[in-house]
């Protein structure tokens, strides 16, 4: 009864997508989820609360009308932390239904309790109410994410110095927040609280921030925070923080300078949640930061017969980049054949703005002595840009000067998320400029920001020299 085809630690992304893949191919399938409900991080505590946050926020705010009324604008006046709440349990509860509904249609054996490994195939799986079970299975998968890295030296109380997990339970919005940590994650939460007229000061010992991204839309990025009064104190370090009597925080930084603020997010890195799997009776070993290393084609670990996808092997940790890892590393440990993963994938930052980029960054193509041509188009010169009263975003496209390929897409901007699969399926098709130039985008849209930037990269390439038919 208690032996499977493969047992899932975790029921996140990359968790429930390889749970129900090797479902759907007729094995038997166990989820361990140690939650209370399935889901896992990207549902109670990452990437659906803070995007419901952002949504919740940017409405309720009148953020995205601002262009028309002015910065007065406002669809509530008094937005208070239950406001963001509410929409948040509503969309938690449906994501749970959906996921419950998906494991039994599929029929994925689910259980509650916290897993360690006895050998590399055999778990012990502490349940809720003590009792105590062992589970075995030909393929183990562990796809436990990650928690919040919580360093000593900072006060954790959970209401005026919290991690980002205790970011979704507070009680009252704060007239100001200090974010340490200029990450994705910081940046963020800094950005939509920002949109809620929090005033807003983020922290970071490093000189740059999203240093992945294309160099030019962080500087439109970093342009557009500090247009609207973010202060951004990056090569700087939080050498203390300490709670007052009144209820605030002050941060003293390395260079000598005092802060004082209502709240303060820590929000510099996460930590693999490997540390109570007993990685060792497995012959596993975590790094650093618990992430485990794995092979990036089969996701296989050391261990032949363990598996491990999503953010608990590290970059890019994304919740659609864990999908498809969870998905490839199950079918390869049932047996069944695994097509490579897409060599362009996108990435989003959910931040306000939105950022989103697939392909290579004008500094990549640089690095690799490629020579090439890039294309812009503004938000504003589009139609649609003025219906929605856009005076921000772009969308920037390099091509190869020799193959006129689309190198990389890189977008700034209202549903820059959304937009960006234009460019990765052209990335993965391997299209050229003249894709852009010579189709029909509707009108008006955002999507036609690929024709101007297009055409505008074309306007410099030249039109391919080409004999006209003969009669």
């Amino acid at each position: 009864m208690n032996q499977f085809d493969l047992i899932v630690v975790g029921s996140g992304p990359a968790g429930r997508r390889g749970a129900i893949q090797a479902a759907k191919l007729g094995k038997k399938v166990l989820v361990i989820e140690q939650g209370k409900r399935v889901g896992g991080v990207s549902v109670h505590t990452g990437t659906i609360p803070s995007k419901t946050l952002r949504e919740t926020a940017l409405n309720l705010s009148g953020w995205r009308e601002r262009g028309f009324y002015g910065r007065s604008y406002r669809v509530k006046q008094e937005i208070s932390a239950d406001d963001l709440r509410q929409r948040l349990i509503i969309t938690l509860n449906h994501e749970v239904e959906v996921l419950e509904h998906q494991f039994a249609r599929n029929r994925v054996q689910q259980m509650r309790g916290k897993a360690s490994f006895v050998n590399p195939t055999t778990l012990e799986v502490v349940k809720d109410d003590g009792e105590t079970m062992l589970v075995s299975g030909t393929s183990i998968m562990l796809a436990v994410g990650t928690k919040p890295f919580r360093p000593d030296y900072m006060p954790f109380d959970g209401k005026t110095v919290l991690d980002s997990d205790e970011l979704l339970d507070i009680e009252t919005l704060p007239r100001s927040m200090v974010v340490i940590g200029a990450g994705v994650v910081g940046i963020e939460y800094a950005t939509i609280f920002s949109a809620l007229d929090t005033q807003v000061t983020v922290i970071d010992p490093k000189t740059t921030t999203l240093d992945f991204i294309d160099k030019e839309i962080v500087e439109d990025f970093i342009y557009q925070l500090r247009d609207r009064n973010m202060k951004l104190h990056l090569g700087q370090k939080a050498d203390t923080v300490e709670r007052l009597d009144d209820g605030k925080v002050l941060l003293t930084l390395d260079n000598g300078r005092k802060i004082t603020t209502d709240m303060v997010l820590f929000a510099a890195g996460r930590m693999g949640a490997t540390d109570t799997l007993n990685l060792p009776a497995a012959g596993l070993e975590a790094d650093n930061r618990g992430r485990l290393k794995v092979n990036p084609e089969t996701f296989q670990t050391s261990v032949p017969n363990i598996y491990a996808a999503g953010d608990v092997v590290g970059f890019p940790s994304l919740a659609s980049t864990s999908m498809e890892q969870g998905r490839i590393a199950a079918r390869v440990a049932i047996g069944a054949i695994a097509m490579e993963p897409q060599k362009y994938f996108p990435y989003g930052i959910y931040a306000v703005p939105e950022i989103s980029t697939c392909g290579l960054s004008e500094e990549e193509v640089k690095e690799r002595g490629i020579p090439y041509e890039c294309g812009i188009a503004r938000f504003r010169e589009t139609s649609r840009g003025h219906i929605m009263g856009l005076d921000s975003g772009l969308l920037k496209m390099i091509f190869s000067l020799k193959t006129r390929r689309l190198l990389g897409v890189h977008i700034i901007g209202e549903g820059a998320t959304e937009l960006v699969h234009i460019g990765q399926a052209v990335l993965n098709l391997k299209g050229t400029v003249e894709y852009f130039v010579e189709n029909t985008f509707n009108y008006p849209t955002l999507a036609e920001a690929y024709k101007i930037a297009g055409l505008d990269a074309w306007n410099r390439m030249g039109e391919i020299k080409q004999e006209a038919p003969k009669a």
